[in-house]
């Protein structure tokens, strides 16, 4: 715990149990007796599996339940108020202000018709005691304070001419204008790049203990947890299984559970697979009389089936709920699966980018009429790219830097400003998505970071998986329901999500589904815009095991596009890095994790958080992601920890090669790296 973290708790929940009435009539948790302290200048962190309750708690602790859940027991007091006592009017006075929520879907937070500087203002005149001719500055501020480039140009953006990273910095920055006594974050790093997540979090660490702010972080990065939480609460089935402090939970676990799921997390040096934990947590009510992580436990014994497991105080003060949590040391602390070496016919180019340059800047009319190229900057240039007959591409770099914009491009959702986009045996594709034949579709699909960009919120799961199943292979009565079925098995879901709503699911959850969507059309290629970065850690790995093994049957390709570079080393056979819409780096992943030829792509990997708490990242206090690249020389020379001088503001760097096809763009030669 923080040393100033004193005084009576600023969020107390007792005893809390919440669920909803099921079809039966039987009522089902979803939290079970939940007791949770966090004091001024606290940060605790909620870990666990997606539908394990964090994010329920968290809102509970401000009196908000999702539609059709109900407090059955116990309650949540926000500085000594009993939040679900309070009026409509009396919750109004102390959420957004003084108790504040950074939500997950950053999207969902922002007025998509409103200016990002009006929506700032409009949080400032609503929680601040600000004067209002102080707002345009306080703005600024804040969106200084969040790493956002170029502020007095973004103010007068829209949301969706943000990168999900830039509308992200932009939800904390809302959360934060109020200066809250306590802020509540619902995996709020989720769309960020390393470099911005490092140092938005050692903000809100800062913030934490210099104001004496509370905090709540909701988390499946255990890295990000490590960085920025003093104690932990590890949570499963509805209940929390284990309780410290930051460095117990996460050096020496002392529930099975919280073991597994840190060796779950892909590693930055291990270039394998990370290994899931077996089966799935119960669904609500089903937990039994015994242990809820029973089945999936190897450390279970006849006591764990019959007996639930009080949460006593074990080590100093952890509290675990296990029988047998002496014996956790001897569980593996990584499991990592070891694959056959992937075979990628390098001969046979599935997709070919050639000088692909895409603008989002509009021409103004005299170019239209002339049909010529305005003069804007544009968002990607000069992208050459030869993806292989079953390969996977990592695509890396910072928010901002182009890396959805390549892949809306392939998928004909965004038309190229220049170059071209080839597929083997259909030459060159159209621009736009409504010009391409059904076959052509079928062959390439595109996964959203956000899941609620693609999935119809009036649509049923099954429903939503029936399109591409319908469409492409015109399926339908039980060969629809079985294939539908085993779609949601091989993601790690089941048939009774089948007759569920978006709304009704997880985050993770929409994410597997929208998964799964993509993989019923039987694609050639996929596109992964952020897919794991809604997914805990074992279902990430699951998604990842399935993605390889996809792979090794159908000799599937993906473009994987990803801030957690820990994953891109896992899944990735090349890795191109991205700054600015410029390629600068490009090569096999073992030789760029190894051995980084361009200073950008050292500056990434040194941003990489681990799951300890005494790692440091290596950050540089005056970095700042810039909003668009120089007019002329290097892309990079602004930010460049090794700049060379005059010749990188003035020349455009070359490509020098070092061995398997690694390459950098740079001044700097391959000698003096």
């Amino acid at each position: 715990m923080a040393k100033d973290c004193i005084g009576e708790p600023m969020i107390h929940i007792r005893d809390l149990s919440v669920g909803f009435t099921g079809r039966s009539g039987r009522t089902l948790p979803v939290l079970r007796n939940i007791n949770l302290d966090v004091r001024p200048g606290e940060s605790v962190g909620l870990v666990g599996e997606s539908g394990s309750g964090k994010s329920t708690l968290a809102l509970a602790a401000m009196g908000y339940l999702k539609r059709g859940l109900r407090v059955i027991g116990g309650n949540a007091r926000f500085s000594g108020q009993d939040m679900f006592a309070l009026s409509r009017q009396e919750l109004e006075q102390v959420r957004g202000g003084r108790l504040a929520l950074i939500p997950q879907n950053s999207g969902q937070s922002l007025t998509p018709t409103l200016k990002i500087g009006a929506q700032l203002a409009e949080a400032l005149r609503l929680h601040s005691a600000l004067a209002e001719a102080e707002h345009p500055d306080r703005v600024i501020r804040l969106l200084e304070q969040v790493r956002l480039p170029d502020p007095a140009t973004i103010i007068h953006r829209y949301p969706h001419e943000l990168s999900g990273g830039q509308q992200q910095r932009v939800a904390i920055a809302m959360a934060l204008a109020g200066e809250p006594e306590a802020l509540l974050l619902d995996e709020p790093t989720t769309g960020l790049d390393v470099t911005t997540q490092a140092h938005i979090l050692e903000l809100l660490r800062d913030l934490a203990r210099e104001t004496g702010m509370a905090m709540v972080y909701v988390s499946h990065d255990l890295g990000a947890i490590a960085r920025v939480c003093d104690r932990v609460a590890v949570m499963y089935a509805g209940e929390i299984v284990l309780e410290g402090s930051a460095r117990q939970v996460l050096m020496d676990p002392l529930h099975p559970y919280a073991r597994g799921l840190l060796a779950s997390i892909p590693k930055l040096s291990d270039a394998r697979l990370p290994m899931a934990l077996d089966g799935r947590p119960p669904a609500p009510g089903g937990a039994g009389d015994g242990c809820a992580f029973v089945d999936r436990c190897g450390l279970a014994s006849d006591i764990c089936r019959t007996m639930r497991p009080a949460l006593d105080i074990v080590k100093g003060d952890s509290h675990v709920r296990c029988h047998h949590h002496d014996k956790t040391s001897s569980l593996p602390s990584h499991a990592a699966v070891d694959v056959s070496p992937r075979s990628v016919n390098e001969d046979v180019t599935l997709l070919h980018l050639t000088d692909l340059s895409i603008s989002y800047a509009k021409s103004n009319l005299l170019d239209q009429i002339l049909k010529r190229p305005g003069n804007a900057v544009r968002t990607v240039d000069g992208i050459n790219i030869r993806l292989a007959k079953g390969e996977t591409l990592g695509l890396v770099g910072e928010s901002g830097s182009g890396k959805s914009t390549i892949l809306k491009a392939v998928a004909g959702l965004l038309p190229p400003a220049g170059g071209a986009i080839t597929l083997a045996g259909d030459g060159v594709l159209p621009a736009l998505v409504d010009n391409r034949r059904p076959d052509q579709l079928r062959r390439v699909q595109l996964i959203f970071q956000n899941p609620d960009e693609s999935l119809n919120p009036r649509q049923t799961i099954a429903e939503i998986l029936a399109q591409p199943l319908k469409l492409y292979f015109g399926l339908s009565g039980e060969a629809l329901q079985l294939r539908t079925e085993e779609l949601l098995d091989k993601v790690r879901l089941g048939a009774h999500y089948m007759d569920r709503l978006p709304s009704q699911l997880s985050g993770g959850e929409k994410q597997r589904v929208a998964v799964a969507r993509a993989f019923a059309a039987e694609p050639e290629l996929v596109l992964c815009d952020e897919v794991t970065s809604a997914l805990d850690v074992s279902v990430q790995a699951a998604v990842l095991g399935l993605l390889d093994e996809l792979r090794r049957m159908q000799d599937t390709a993906y473009i994987f596009v990803s801030h957690d570079l820990a994953v891109v080393r896992a899944l990735s056979d090349r890795v191109a890095v991205l700054y600015q819409g410029r390629l600068c780096e490009i090569g096999p992943a073992a030789s760029v994790y190894a051995a980084p030829a361009h200073p950008y792509t050292e500056v990434l990997l040194g941003a990489v958080l681990e799951p300890d708490p005494d790692w440091r990242p290596t950050l540089t206090a005056e970095d700042m992601v810039e909003l668009s690249p120089p007019a002329k020389g290097c892309p990079f020379q602004r930010r460049c920890p090794r700049k060379l001088g005059a010749i990188c503001d003035t020349d455009m760097p070359p490509w020098r090669e070092r061995e398997n096809g690694h390459v950098s763009r740079c001044h700097i030669s391959v000698d003096d790296g």
